[in-house]
């Protein structure tokens, strides 16, 4: 199968180019159009396709719950949006929840279906600072335990790649270099560390902040905390909410010039009701209420999470935040690949890659996404 467009990007730019897939991976990339393409896109932008690393839910289904329909629901309607890989991510809860969660997640990566690709798992908490809880249920909130996380290990059979925790919850930074040795990502966040914490948590293997800005304290001339951990620090990553409500648009543009762009992580950080309309759903055993503006909120008014489509988030960053569309474009697809440790089979449009690929118009709208070769979205 050939695939084709006047604008192919290749190597921090647009291409006119033709793409050759077989077997679910690019196998071959040429300059030039040819006649006899099995997909002509015209001008449209063929770009690699996104990976959301943080992301609780949607269409109805919320990824603490033990549903296997709803998460294969809602990992077929993600390559509308240009998905094509993601970490389904749990929330604090009790226990028990948490581990049938896992079982549930574990079970659908057994048993693949279309849609977008499962990653791995990405726990965030119950291992967190409850003065920055935010939406996260209180009662479950504890002290990092290698006991506990062993349980989740089991439970989730080994797919866990990614735990978000607040590293002044973790003594010793026990869980976090255990973590480590396996390969597991450790993103600090709903902390309240220090700069000093946040740059010893990162000595010890932490490689990311969870949505920079959100669930930390705010940056002040004489303790830039875990904010000021993101800004400074060379090679740790961070996540950001690209929707313009979670972040103001001018902080993010902030994050982009503090940054090398190549550490940048765009997130939906979505709840199961993106997708649904406007009205009262559940997360974390409470209530909290989908609004006009397409965010989520307790009924206090304190924000929950989003129903942000990354197709949006790209239009947010290039045409609103005035962020150069390579940065943003990075920032969710070759940097979460890079972080995950899967930057050798996605990311990028090259041969003996995934054969992962998002047509775009020019108002950011979603064309057409192919998963490994095979369409699982088109507009037509």
């Amino acid at each position: 199968m050939i695939i084709q467009s006047e604008r192919v990007w290749l190597y921090g730019s647009f291409f006119p180019a033709h793409i050759t897939v077989a077997n679910g991976k690019i196998i071959d990339i040429n300059v030039g159009l040819i006649a006899d393409a099995d997909y002509d896109f015209g001008l449209r932008r063929i770009v690699p396709g996104f990976i959301d690393m943080h992301a609780h839910g949607g269409w109805n289904y919320d990824t603490n719950e033990d549903d296997a329909a709803g998460l294969r629901r809602w990992l077929s309607h993600l390559p509308q949006e240009g998905v094509t890989a993601f970490c389904p991510t749990t929330v604090t809860d009790d226990h028990p929840i948490l581990l049938a969660a896992l079982r549930n997640i574990a079970h659908v990566m057994h048993h693949p279906s279309a849609g977008a690709e499962i990653l791995g798992i990405h726990l965030e908490g119950p291992f967190l600072n409850p003065l920055y809880r935010g939406a996260q249920p209180e009662k479950a909130i504890r002290q990092a335990s290698l006991t506990d996380f062993a349980a989740y290990e089991q439970a989730a059979e080994g797919q866990i790649i990614a735990v978000t925790l607040a590293p002044e919850m973790d003594p010793g930074h026990t869980l976090t270099r255990y973590c480590k040795e396996k390969n597991i990502i450790v993103s600090m966040g709903h902390s309240d560390a220090s700069f000093e914490q946040a740059l010893e948590a990162t000595g010890n293997g932490a490689s990311s902040v969870t949505h920079v800005y959100n669930g930390m304290a705010k940056y002040v001339n004489r303790e830039p905390g875990l904010l000021g951990a993101a800004w400074q620090l060379d090679g740790l990553y961070g996540e950001l909410i690209a929707d313009g409500i979670f972040v103001s648009l001018v902080s993010a543009a902030h994050l982009f010039h503090a940054k090398n762009d190549d550490y940048i992580i765009m997130i939906s950080d979505s709840m199961k009701a993106k997708g649904e309309a406007p009205g009262r759903y559940m997360f974390g055993g409470e209530p909290m209420i989908l609004g006009e503006d397409g965010a989520t909120r307790r009924e206090n008014g304190v924000l929950v999470g989003s129903t942000l489509q990354l197709n949006r988030g790209l239009y947010n960053m290039v045409e609103r935040a005035m962020v150069p569309f390579s940065s943003a474009l990075k920032s969710c697809t070759i940097n979460p690949a890079r972080l995950l440790g899967i930057d050798d089979r996605k990311g990028k449009l090259q041969r003996g890659y995934d054969a992962d690929i998002v047509v775009l118009e020019d108002n950011y709208q979603v064309n057409t996404t192919f998963c490994k070769g095979e369409i699982t979205w088109s507009i037509n």
